[in-house]
């Protein structure tokens, strides 16, 4: 390999918001290079996203045949732990991006394969299997490099599984602790509950996730509680022991008190494996950020159009995880989109007339001067971050929302209207399970008459998420939703309650 190269653009991180970026920045010529130390692919495609589901989905499959007079005889036994964990390695491609770096090569960029550390503006040291590579980008850098796992101190001697052991695992623990109350802890103790694992999950927090309504977390540990995993509400482990018969756990109780644990006496856990699902943090630990005046280890902070701040010259930009803005690859990807559009235009090598002829020949609207002039909703600003980021949970129930909770919106400022229903009441429940639960509540600014966040908790809600976050972000009047007439009998039936329900 070359000791020294050059590309107009260089894309740290090759996962889900890498590529899009580097292939949004290459449509006006730019020549782009995506550099990856890892798979190409990302967390989503191996360890997060795509495993995660397949382990989920055969639990779902069968509680929903339960649930169905006239099916429930049809399933006699319970999940076949082989053939998840065998289709849960197809989905993952049993760990092999040659898929994944044949879409990179095909779409014209360059992969570099290595990790790479700022040595200056604009300028990187690529580490790669045949040495070091000096790395020059003549118009911007974008990282992307999103996060890893949070390992609690408490932990980190016992070896824990992370979010990638748990979704890349061959072998079902008989005993499972899973330590968190989110996203990833709810959702990897519902699969390997399914999976027949003895699942506790240690919350120090007093509920289930904490970012979504209370009233979802309520019912996640219901469910969870009702398969018979045992939540510990205000546990908090404080020190941990591996050996031949398992991990121990020292468990104590946390309370409003000055060190936060309680004074009852601790209760020893034992397991056969710990998954520490407690938060992630940005991947900038070792891309020497200190030679830009930036601290390794903190998140990028960027504007709307991804720029970090604080860097002189316009030239390094971020996206995904890594910005501490968005959590989800959904999110992460609009972001790529938006500042892959924003470099294409901003560092657009045509010539101006070039330009200009390609938009009355409806070719891409990728302009200096619209980049320039871009607005609250234009494509080269990413204004959905602020207040309709959508979520969804793949626990049994689902959760999915988007937008502000009741609570975000108050402390927002906004005189809200808060409008509940229950799913259950539904025509179209009652043809997709004999005793359908579930419940979607909406948050409605009065002073605008528009939603401003909902939430959706009950079986396969995640298909109903979209329709809301349109509403949310076209600000779409409550007078106006009243004619956008739902389809009869299905769960989109409740758009209409909901409006009732307000009184419209």
């Amino acid at each position: 390999m070359d000791d020294a190269r050059e590309f107009d653009v260089v894309v740290l991180g090759a996962g889900a918001v890498g590529e899009n970026v580097a292939d949004r920045a290459s449509r006006t010529g730019l020549d782009v290079a995506v550099v990856e130390g890892a798979l190409v692919g990302g967390e989503c495609s191996y360890w997060a996203c795509m495993p995660s589901k397949a382990l989920l989905r055969p639990g779902d499959a069968l509680a929903a045949a339960r649930a169905v007079p006239g099916a429930d005889t049809a399933v006699t036994g319970p999940v076949d732990v082989s053939a998840v964990l065998a289709r849960r390695d197809e989905v993952a491609a049993h760990w092999d991006d040659a898929g994944q770096v044949a879409w990179v090569e095909g779409a014209g960029l360059t992969l570099l394969r290595g990790h790479a550390r700022f040595a200056g503006p604009r300028r990187l040291v690529v580490t790669t299997s045949d040495g070091d590579v000096t790395v020059t980008a003549r118009r911007a850098v974008v990282v992307a490099t999103g996060s890893v796992a949070a390992v609690p101190a408490a932990l980190r001697d016992v070896r824990p599984w992370t979010s990638r052991e748990a979704t890349s695992a061959h072998v079902v623990p008989r005993r499972l602790a899973v330590v968190g109350g989110g996203v990833v802890a709810t959702e990897m103790a519902t699969a390997f509950a399914d999976l027949g694992a003895e699942v506790t999950v240690l919350v120090r927090g007093d509920r289930l996730l904490p970012s979504a309504e209370p009233f979802a977390g309520e019912a996640v540990l219901r469910s969870l509680v009702d398969r018979g995993v045992r939540v510990s509400l205000g546990a908090q482990v404080t020190s941990a022991s591996r050996d031949d018969d398992g991990v121990h756990l020292v468990v104590e109780r946390v309370t409003g008190d000055d060190d936060g644990v309680g004074a009852a006496a601790p209760e020893t856990l034992t397991v056969d494996e710990v998954l520490a699902a407690t938060g992630r943090l940005p991947a900038t630990e070792d891309l020497g950020l200190e030679a830009l005046g930036l601290r390794p280890g903190d998140a990028l902070p960027v504007d709307d159009a991804l720029a970090v701040r604080g860097v002189d010259g316009g030239w390094l930009f971020a996206a995904g995880d890594v910005t501490g803005r968005t959590a989800t690859t959904h999110q992460g990807k609009y972001d790529a989109r938006v500042v892959g559009d924003v470099v294409a235009a901003r560092f657009d090598p045509r010539p101006t007339t070039d330009v200009d002829d390609a938009a009355v020949a409806g070719g891409e609207p990728l302009s200096r001067a619209a980049e320039a002039e871009a607005g609250d909703w234009s494509r080269y600003r990413a204004t959905a971050d602020h207040a309709a980021v959508p979520q969804v949970v793949f626990t049994r129930p689902q959760v999915a929302w988007v937008g502000r909770t009741q609570a975000q919106a108050r402390d927002a400022g906004l005189d809200v209207a808060v409008v509940g229903y229950e799913l259950g009441d539904l025509a179209g429940a009652t043809v997709t399970a004999a005793d359908y639960r579930g419940r979607v509540q909406i948050v409605v600014d009065r002073a605008r008459d528009v939603v401003v966040g909902a939430t959706f908790v009950g079986p396969d809600v995640a298909d109903m998420l979209h329709a809301a976050t349109v509403a949310v972000v076209g600000e779409v009047p409550l007078s106006r939703l009243w004619h956008a007439v739902p389809s009869y009998p299905t769960l989109s039936e409740v758009w209409l309650r909901l409006l009732e329900t307000a009184g419209r």
